[in-house]
C-alpha cells in the first residue's frame, strides 16, 4: 500500500472554507469536503491503525473515534463562526476516554501541519496523578523529554502553568518547573504543503514513534488509578 498523504485540493478547500465560513456555503460543498478533506484523513487514520500496533498498541486509531467533526461548539465562545478551518485527529489510550488521558495528535490547516501529543485539559485528579508520577519518577521523565531525538523534533514540552509549585509538593522539588505545568504538550510544525508530499506519512510515523514514550509515561498513572491494566 502506498503511504497516504493529502493533496493540494485538500488545502484549496480549507483555504476556501476559511474565506466562506458559513453553513450554507459548506452545505452546498459537503460532498467535496468528504472527498477532498475527510477521505484523505480517513486513509491516514486507517493506516495508523495498522502501524501503531508495532510501537503503541494501546493507542486507538479509528475514523469514528479519532477524527474531529467539522462543526465548532460555539456555545461558550465569542467566535461564532460555525466551522473549523482545519481537520484533525487524536489517537487516545484505548481504555481511557477520548480526552481522559494523553494521546497523539495530527492537525492540518491552510497554513501548517502540526504533529504532536500530550494532555491538553486534564481534570484535577488526573493532573494530580500525573504530577505525582513525575515527582516520583523525575529521572525517567527527564530521560524522555530531554533525549536527543525528542528535543531535536519537539524542543521542550509546553503548556499553561502555575506561578508556584502546587499544594502537596515541596516548593524546592528538583522537578518544580515541571510540576507547575497544567498541560503537558509537545508539537512539531511544518508548512501545510508538507502534508501533500509522499514523505509525509513516513515522517508522521517517525514523529509519533518519538512521542510514544512521552505519551505512555503520562498515561501510566491515569490507567493505574482507573484500575486499568496498562
Amino acid at each position: 500500500m502506498a503511504s497516504p498523504y493529502f493533496s493540494e485540493t485538500t488545502l484549496q478547500f480549507l483555504r476556501a472554507l476559511r474565506k466562506n465560513n458559513n453553513r450554507e456555503w459548506f452545505r452546498a460543498r459537503r460532498e467535496q469536503y468528504e472527498k477532498d478533506v475527510k477521505r484523505p484523513m480517513v486513509t491516514v487514520v486507517e493506516q495508523l491503525a495498522v502501524d501503531l500496533q508495532q510501537f503503541a498498541p494501546e493507542l486507538v486509531a479509528s475514523p469514528k473515534r479519532s477524527i474531529y467533526r467539522v462543526y465548532r461548539d460555539t456555545r461558550f465562545s465569542s467566535d461564532k463562526t460555525p466551522l473549523k478551518v482545519h481537520i484533525a485527529s487524536i489517537f487516545p489510550h484505548h481504555a481511557l476516554t477520548k480526552h481522559g488521558g494523553a494521546g497523539l495528535y495530527l492537525h492540518l490547516d491552510p497554513d501548517q501541519v502540526l504533529v504532536g501529543g500530550g494532555v491538553y485539559a486534564p481534570g484535577s485528579q488526573q493532573l494530580f496523578h500525573i504530577r505525582q508520577h513525575i515527582a516520583d519518577n523525575e529521572l525517567q521523565f527527564r530521560s524522555i523529554i530531554e533525549s536527543r531525538s525528542f528535543t531535536r523534533n519537539f524542543g521542550s514540552i509546553t503548556g499553561e502553568q502555575l506561578k508556584r509549585v502546587p499544594r502537596g509538593f515541596p516548593q524546592e522539588h528538583s522537578a518544580a518547573e515541571l510540576l507547575k505545568l497544567k498541560q503537558f504538550l509537545a508539537s512539531s510544525h511544518f508548512p501545510a504543503i508538507f502534508a501533500t508530499g509522499p514523505r509525509f506519512y513516513k515522517s508522521l510515523l517517525r514523529l509519533f514513534k518519538t512521542l510514544t514514550p512521552f505519551i505512555r509515561f503520562l498515561n501510566q498513572p491515569l490507567a493505574e488509578n482507573s484500575n486499568i491494566k496498562f
